[in-house]
């Protein structure tokens, strides 16, 4: 299917309420799990309604509270700077220029933290409402989804045009799709939330219909096509984004164009013989961004694995998909491994900031644990802290309640 063709299919799917389950870990033997949600749950208990409590008093805030006089776009766009983009001290007026690693504080930011905010709550009220099946937990994030993604009055425009602009350089440019990412667990408790009965109809086909129209903005704009050719963590972050979006709205010419990405492009493209990603060592983060492109490409294939095989006999469980030289995901598990383990034998340079702040629970740990039936991941994950402090590491670190994807929906 080209382009074309699949963007109209997407369209037409718009008013559809098929639902496509994320495909489990893969199954490698029929020995029970190594750990169950049930197990998670009780992990989890404190923290989740910690938070949760917290969260039922905290209204809704979307974009539409938050303006900036440099964006380009009105009251309903989301608007962000280029992280590592500076005043030029000999041009204070003119261009920015950039830093790689340093954010400057001064760029507006509150979009991406209203954000970010939405993706701590929603989850965090679902898990609990999953813990203790009381309403008022559903209820509270009902009013966080009515609010960004229903209600005329404050809702965001599903389209990314003024993300990561930068002043004198560009209104707005594919790499600010990444900050969408927190949309991800948050697409997957509104799956759980329909259960609950807590919207009409009409408000949670609202819901599904502007994940459709966002995810096909980001297949068929300029900004999307840029994003999903990158070949780092930003093309990752693009397909985990497209395969939990097709996950919401029951799109499988989605879900099946993110399997093909992973394949041919993102395993490819980013994993050494070594295990290693070289794009993200080569950065001011190497230690941050090897993390964060590990537990990206586990959600990739947690979300996006299927049964079976395509036409040409590619594997649609990408746990299981190798390169020509062997090496599956689990090769990047592997490598990393030793140093979450022991970060002190880290061998590469040391992140310019927040080094001493990772790692913590990494997600891919536990669902590479699961799908490869590896205890040594599960119980490494078991001693991780589960909730980052830092601003910039919690913007990292998207994927925060395992009970919403461990067992079926």
């Amino acid at each position: 299917m080209d382009r074309r063709a699949f963007c109209i299919s997407a369209a037409a799917a718009v008013a559809t309420r098929t639902h496509l389950l994320a495909a489990p870990p893969a199954q490698v033997s029929a020995n029970a799990p190594l750990i169950t949600l049930g197990d998670i749950e009780v992990i989890d208990h404190e923290r989740i309604l910690r938070a949760a409590n917290e969260y039922l008093s905290q209204p809704p805030i979307t974009i539409t509270a938050y303006s900036s006089p440099r964006s380009k776009g009105g009251k309903h766009d989301y608007f962000s700077e280029g992280d590592y983009w500076w005043p030029d001290p000999k041009d204070p007026n003119g261009p920015y220029i950039r830093r790689d690693g340093y954010s400057d504080p001064k760029n507006f930011n509150d979009h991406r933290e209203a954000l970010i905010r939405l993706s701590l709550m929603v989850p965090a009220l679902t898990a609990a409402w999953i813990l203790l099946q009381q309403k008022r937990y559903a209820e509270h994030a009902a009013l966080h989804l009515k609010a960004w993604f229903v209600d005329p009055a404050t809702r965001m425009n599903p389209s990314l045009d003024y993300a990561q602009a930068i002043w004198g350089v560009s209104p707005g440019r594919g790499t600010g799709i990444i900050d969408t990412l927190h949309l991800v667990e948050v697409s997957r408790a509104a799956r759980h939330l329909e259960r609950a009965d807590v919207m009409t109809a009409a408000d949670f086909a609202a819901v599904r219909t502007w994940f459709t129209q966002y995810m096909l903005w980001m297949i068929s704009s300029k900004n999307g096509q840029e994003e999903e050719a990158a070949k780092n963590n930003h093309g990752t972050c693009w397909a985990v984004q497209v395969a939990a979006f097709a996950a919401f709205t029951g799109d499988e010419n989605a879900m099946s164009l993110c399997r093909g990405r992973f394949r041919d492009h993102l395993l490819p493209d980013q994993l050494a013989p070594d295990g290693s990603f070289p794009l993200e060592l080569a950065r001011t983060k190497p230690y941050s961004y090897s993390l964060f492109d590990l537990d990206m490409l586990a959600m990739v294939c947690l979300i996006a694995s299927g049964s079976g095989t395509t036409p040409t006999g590619a594997t649609n469980n990408l746990w299981e998909f190798a390169l020509p030289n062997g090496n599956r995901y689990k090769k990047a598990v592997d490598f990393m491994f030793p140093f979450i383990q022991d970060k002190s034998k880290w061998p590469y340079k040391q992140d310019v900031e927040y080094f001493d702040d990772l790692p913590n629970r990494q997600p891919s740990l536990l669902f590479a644990g699961l799908a490869y039936r590896e205890p040594r991941f599960i119980a490494l994950w078991r001693t991780l802290p589960p909730d980052p402090k830092t601003a910039e590491i919690i913007r990292n670190f998207p994927i925060r309640q395992p009970v919403l994807w461990v067992g079926p929906i």
